[in-house]
């Protein structure tokens, strides 16, 4: 298969434009009898989109579905029904008879009142598709409020719904300073280890906001952005290195910058033509940043890291540039679109020609671009931080690209020092796609973390991680060989070293497999926690992974808190655990002298029930438990980013700076010993 260029679209369009489908609903409600009520959402799906419709056979996608989050005074009458126009087809993928909307569709919740004052907040939850990519489950709101339900036939006291018993999980606290109300109920419903609970007036002081106090110890963790803004561009940059060893790119140097040299009357001009060469190709990577940067949002970029769907997409698309690394197929743009770049360019003079060169260097070098920019694309934008990430990832990526055609051309002469294109350049290739092989893991195993499915713990993924680099030191060695390999190629000197290397990591990940912290890994392999066999003694692991109930708890035995907000994604978080938290002086402090309390922000699990927040003038929902935690620290604290740890006291008052990435243990002993000594000071 030489080409495989309608899968690259698919990968790369559900990565960078499945957030954006063209699929919308608008919602309308119909009085049908004076105790009945219709909510009817009419959706709108582009041409090549289409919607699946409700009770689809188990194993398949997800079918459309009505669901409630608070109810009052009414009753679901049926299920949601949906309406013409609905289509029947056998998918192969599936196995099964799919029924979908094309178009037009409509999906209708019938509600029965049931007393005066009624109210329902609701949602439809749909899936959509085309044939390149799908949706994740999508939420259309609706709220349906009233005070002309049937007349009670009983004392207004008897007569009131059950659901007004309900517990105030639901009720919106009066501002986002305050506890959302489910959290007052959990803590006032947990109890502690000694059997007391927490009243309403402690909780909310727990919530209660402490930026302001925070600011004033000078936290460092306002410098956090713009220290993963250095290392987004450094990692671009070495995208770009990595992208200038391959077949696609290295050859072409020497003749492109010779042709400016040549073509020109002096070699100012042509010096000048290369920098304009090199200026063109920074200019052509950043642009695909700032595309990807008006796509999405912080906010989508930070869902991105956990969703489920877009993790395991990631992984898929890893595999397959994988595969196209190992010679299986070549992933290319179609001839003609580089082909009319480059007739373009002969029929233009001046700067614009430079730059149509420019941009036909990107197309013909896709096949081993390609992966590396989706791989940088996928890293810095689910751990970046930042809607910036990914423009200031290609400006590093492109600069690191342009670097040498301006070098060459300003010292021609080291052309001749340079190495010669050769076998050399395919083993680059391969070696990359090992690494993205096992890259790919990663973002399988965050999927796997943040909705708890067990397939992929410690010691399965250390496992397949010491068969790749194992399988790597063997080509490296010579002993497997790959389609496009020259079968005359000897072991070099350097291959030799680093397969020997790679085998060396591969053995060095042998004790990870019963318990050891393997802390050169610690980023990318799940917790220690996930491990079912574990002979490693040395434990740091929260008590409470709730919040009310590890402040109560603290309260209750005198201790001051150490509130870690965690992710299941969070690549720093692992380092800090096994590089800081696994130290002896770090774990003592830990376990002896606070409670710990581990907040994940993007844990999936659903809360009882939603809780409804104002946050900068607009209502927020919350409906998962990272959810609830995720604003906690935006409220409370004015932070997102993770790790951040804070120390507090008994009633929510911080008792020094927070801390944010930092490997240097003696200085998390500082700042653990500068917290205890602030509540005993208390």
């Amino acid at each position: 298969m030489k080409k495989a260029f309608t899968l690259t679209l698919l990968l790369l369009a559900g990565l960078f434009t499945a957030l954006h489908a063209q699929v919308s609903f608008t919602v309308s409600q119909k009085r049908v009898s004076p105790t009945e009520i219709d909510i009817i959402f009419t959706g709108h799906a582009d041409a090549g989109w289409h919607v699946y419709s409700t009770n689809l056979p188990p194993g398949g996608p997800n079918a459309a579905t009505f669901n409630v989050d608070k109810k009052q005074g009414v009753e679901l009458v049926g299920g949601l029904r949906h309406g013409s126009g609905e289509k029947s087809v056998y998918d192969p993928m599936f196995e099964m008879e799919l029924r979908f909307f094309e178009g037009q569709c409509t999906f209708t919740q019938r509600v029965r009142l049931t007393a005066p004052q009624y109210e329902l907040d609701g949602y439809l939850e749909y899936s959509a598709c085309n044939d390149q990519n799908c949706l994740p489950p999508t939420a259309v709101e609706c709220k349906v409020k009233g005070s002309d339900g049937p007349k009670a036939d009983k004392p207004a006291e008897e007569a009131a719904p059950k659901e007004a018993a309900a517990p105030a999980a639901a009720a919106e606290p009066a501002d986002s300073t305050a506890a959302p109300a489910d959290s007052t109920a959990t803590a006032a419903t947990t109890a502690t280890a000694g059997g007391n609970s927490a009243d309403d007036s402690q909780t909310a002081a727990w919530w209660a906001p402490v930026v302001d106090e925070m600011a004033a110890f000078g936290s460092e963790d306002h410098n956090v952005a713009g220290k993963a803004w250095w290392y987004i561009f450094l990692m671009g940059f070495a995208g770009g290195l990595i992208a200038l060893f391959t077949p696609c790119v290295w050859p072409i140097i020497p003749m492109t910058v010779s042709f400016f040299l040549k073509r020109s009357g002096n070699r100012r001009k042509g010096v000048r033509d290369a920098v304009t060469y090199g200026i063109s190709i920074v200019v052509i990577y950043v642009a695909l940043g700032l595309i990807i940067t008006t796509i999405f949002g912080a906010n989508a970029l930070n869902d991105l890291s956990t969703n489920a769907i877009f993790n395991i997409l990631f992984f898929l698309m890893l595999v397959v540039f994988a595969a196209s690394f190992f010679g299986g197929f070549e992933i290319t743009l179609p001839e003609s679109w580089g082909a009319a770049v480059d007739n373009k360019a002969e029929k233009t003079t001046g700067l614009l020609s430079i730059f149509l060169m420019a941009f036909t260097l990107s197309l013909v070098s896709f096949s081993c671009t390609g992966p590396i920019i989706g791989f940088l694309l996928v890293e810095v934008s689910t751990s970046g931080g930042s809607a910036l990430a990914p423009t200031i990832g290609m400006l590093g990526f492109a600069i690191a690209l342009a670097l040498p055609f301006t070098l060459f051309a300003l010292f021609p002469t080291w052309l001749k020092s340079a190495p010669k294109s050769g076998g050399w350049l395919n083993v680059v290739k391969v070696v990359l796609g090992f690494l993205e092989l096992a890259f790919a893991l990663k973002f399988l195993s965050v999927a796997d973390l943040a909705y708890g499915w067990g397939i992929l713990d410690r010691e399965t993924f250390l496992a397949l991680w010491i068969v790749i680099f194992a399988l790597l030191g063997f080509y490296l060695l010579g002993k497997i060989r790959f389609p496009h390999d020259d079968e005359t190629d000897h072991t070099g000197v350097t291959r030799f070293f680093l397969g020997l290397c790679s085998l060396a990591f591969a053995v060095y990940m042998v004790p990870g497999l019963w318990g050891a912290p393997l802390k050169a890994v610690s980023a990318f392999a799940p917790p220690v926690s996930t491990q079912d066999f574990n002979l490693d003694e040395t434990k740091v692991e929260a008590k409470f992974t709730d919040y009310e109930a590890g402040m109560a708890y603290a309260r209750q035995t005198g201790k001051p808190v150490l509130v870690d907000f965690t992710g299941h994604g969070c690549v720093n978080c692992r380092k800090m655990e096994l590089a800081v938290w696994h130290d002896p002086k770090v774990r003592d402090i830990i376990m002896d002298d606070y409670v710990l309390i581990s907040l994940y922000v993007d844990e999936k699990a659903k809360l009882p029930e939603p809780i409804i927040v104002k946050e900068n003038g607009k209502e927020t929902k919350l409906r998962t438990v990272g959810d609830k935690w995720s604003y906690l620290q935006r409220s409370k604290f004015g932070m997102g980013a993770q790790p951040y740890y804070v120390l507090l006291d008994n009633e929510g008052r911080p008792l020094t700076g927070s801390y944010a990435y930092d490997e240097d243990v003696d200085k998390y002993v500082k700042f653990l010993q500068d917290g205890l000594k602030a509540y005993r000071n208390r």
